[in-house]
């Protein structure tokens, strides 16, 4: 018998050029708007920013569970994705997305297994998988040490 797992956000429009979303999983709401360029907030995600972070957070989520499962220990993952959408005939849609994942591994003799990891990750990634447009993936792997991050936000990629 198949296992049934339902997740559920909802979204509304909360005034002026804002939304607000919230999913059942967790006390905290998103602000949201349209993209600048459409006449959006500027510093709010979009639907866009929402969609590519799924995708990148899916990834992550997902290595981590192959690599686990494979008792495989890296120092540090940063997934990049970037999508590009072009606008046909008045109808804006994503035409790719680049999945690019930055393994930092441990030993140098990892190497070959990191880049079958990453790539088992890519194929079972739930998100991805579920969409329809173009993906190109461009996994690198470099040796390493752990690094830590502070409070001061993201680095720039």
């Amino acid at each position: 018998m198949a296992e049934l797992h339902q997740f559920r956000v909802v979204a509304w429009w909360a005034s002026g050029s804002t939304g607000i979303a919230k999913s059942a999983a967790t006390l905290n709401a998103i602000h949201f708007a349209r993209p600048t360029a459409h006449g959006g907030l500027e510093g709010r995600w979009t639907p866009e920013d929402l969609l590519l972070c799924a995708i990148a957070s899916c990834f992550t989520t997902t290595f981590r569970a192959v690599t686990q499962n494979s008792k495989f220990d890296y120092a540090d993952l940063q997934v990049e994705v970037a999508g590009d959408i072009d606008s046909t005939d008045g109808r804006n849609q994503f035409s790719e997305v680049l999945i690019r994942p930055k393994l930092t591994i441990l030993r140098d003799a990892d190497q070959s297994q990191a880049v079958a990891l990453l790539h088992q990750a890519a194929q079972l990634s739930l998100v991805s998988r579920a969409l329809a447009i173009g993906q190109r993936f461009d996994p690198h792997v470099q040796v390493g040490q752990l690094q830590v991050i502070n409070s001061s936000g993201i680095g720039s990629f």
